[in-house]
């Protein structure tokens, strides 16, 4: 038996490596959200503002 074999005999379903690509993506973007929130908070408490 080669390390080949082995890997293959491990490898996940499809469906299942997709969805933790959904929720790593969703993850990230999701922390991309609240550290971007957290920038715009900190401006306005040192009166700055963004434009728009």
């Amino acid at each position: 038996m080669t390390g080949k074999d082995t890997f293959e005999e491990e490898k996940k379903p499809l469906l299942q490596r997709l969805g933790w690509l959904a929720v790593i993506w969703t993850g990230s973007v999701l922390t991309l959200a609240v550290f971007a929130w957290l920038v715009r908070l900190f401006m306005s408490a040192a009166g700055l503002s963004t434009p728009g």
